[in-house]
């Protein structure tokens, strides 16, 4: 690139990023998935605040409530899935006038990690979705209508009451292992998931062996035919893994590390505008 169309270029993404920092906004980053989001210092903000769009948190029913903790809810009482994440995210949405970011209009996804009983979680979890149901991603006589937050729910899941339902404010996580068989359409399952040593042994050092590599391309190409995103979680977190996962067409990038992902993804974003 001509040296004096490169400092141009530099030049632009500069105030472009800047002017998300002057008016207190920042940039979305649709591949960035908050793995155990929960555990940070400030749940969902952080994330927000590092422009995220996938957020997880896991869940006990205990007493009809929905205690968000990643093994034992009797130390976590007060943190319930509606205090740190459904209402923060109604409130958010209430005063971007629909959205989670301003200039984003893609659904965000709350994905919640269900660690009790599949059907008698759902079923006590359905009237507190119906409670925020006008932000959320519904399905409706056969169609999706989206809103400002798609809840996905994985972990433990309801496959029997989610496919039978006509209408319903909650979709399910598939098993990438199974996308082959093409069992469930995008209106039940429109994420794809599993963990990434059923993929690959590679540890995140050196080039990926080619073979391993080929099966995640597979794998993720099957899933994109049938209109699914794709996440793998406990993969290495290192920049050398998530742009390998990048590459091979993996939509989120599941992290524990929010800055360090946002930098990594903001970076390649500036790449690719310059044409690196």
């Amino acid at each position: 690139m001509n040296p004096l169309l490169r400092i141009y270029f530099f030049i632009i993404i500069f105030l472009f990023f800047f002017s998300f920092t002057a008016t207190a906004q920042v940039l979305p980053l649709p591949n960035a998935h908050a793995h155990n989001d929960y555990k940070h210092a400030h749940p969902l903000q952080d994330a927000l605040d590092c422009g995220f769009t996938s957020f997880e948190a896991d869940i006990f029913l205990k007493h009809n409530r929905f205690v968000v903790a990643h093994i034992s809810p009797l130390l976590k009482k007060q943190h319930t899935l509606e205090t740190l994440y459904l209402k923060p995210l109604y409130d958010v949405v209430t005063k971007n006038k629909g959205r989670i970011y301003p200039n984003y209009a893609t659904p965000v996804i709350l994905l919640i990690d269900i660690k009790t009983d599949a059907e008698q979680t759902y079923t006590a979890l359905k009237p507190l979705l119906e409670k925020y149901s006008s932000m959320l991603t519904r399905y409706e006589n056969g169609k999706v209508i989206p809103g400002a937050v798609t809840i996905i729910l994985t972990g433990h899941k309801p496959y029997k009451s989610i496919g039978s339902e006509i209408t319903r404010f909650a979709f399910i996580d598939e098993s990438l292992l199974s996308v082959e068989k093409n069992k469930y359409a995008t209106s039940i399952c429109p994420l794809a998931s599993t963990k990434c040593s059923n993929i690959f042994t590679w540890k995140g050092k050196g080039k990926i062996p080619d073979d391993q590599k080929q099966k995640l391309i597979a794998y993720v190409n099957i899933a994109h035919l049938q209109g699914k995103k794709v996440r793998l979680w406990a993969s290495p977190e290192n920049e050398i893994v998530w742009k390998m996962l990048l590459d091979c067409g993996v939509d989120l990038i599941n992290t524990d590390q929010l800055e360090e992902l946002r930098d990594f993804l903001l970076k390649r974003f500036s790449q690719e505008n310059l044409g690196y």
